[in-house]
């Protein structure tokens, strides 16, 4: 499991590890199958809804001391697209492809999607201003 996170304490448990450390973003692995965090996930669960128990990723890092990471829509988008032309050449993808995977959506359908949202986003940022 991953989390992202603007700030993050000087320690960090033994289950958590900073992977990549930019500027403004700690990326950080969490080895959720790790005895100390299931305890901790333990405490933390809280019924979310009637019987659906679960922990909010916001105690979990309030424990932590970690400040999370709420970046922009616009950022989300671009890294999605980023993402999704990654997975569209990728070896593995393009051998499902090549052993007939054919989804009812494919690749083009979400980099579609996500050019609409982009659109949509300059189009109320430009009405709004």
């Amino acid at each position: 499991m991953k989390l992202y996170a603007k700030t993050i304490p000087q320690t960090l448990p033994d289950w958590a590890t900073v992977v990549t450390k930019s500027a403004d973003l700690f990326e950080i692995e969490i080895n959720d199958e790790h005895p100390n965090f299931q305890s901790l996930l333990e405490e933390l669960a809280t019924e979310i809804e009637p019987g659906t128990f679960g922990v909010k990723a916001e105690d979990l890092c309030s424990r932590l001391g970690i400040e999370m990471s709420n970046p922009h829509l616009h950022q989300l988008i671009e890294q999605a697209q980023t993402l999704i032309s990654e997975i569209a050449i990728h070896p593995d993808y393009k051998q499902l492809l090549n052993e007939g995977y054919q989804p009812d959506l494919n690749i083009a359908d979400a980099q579609t999607a996500l050019t609409y949202l982009q659109w949509e986003l300059d189009r109320n940022r430009e009405t709004s201003v």
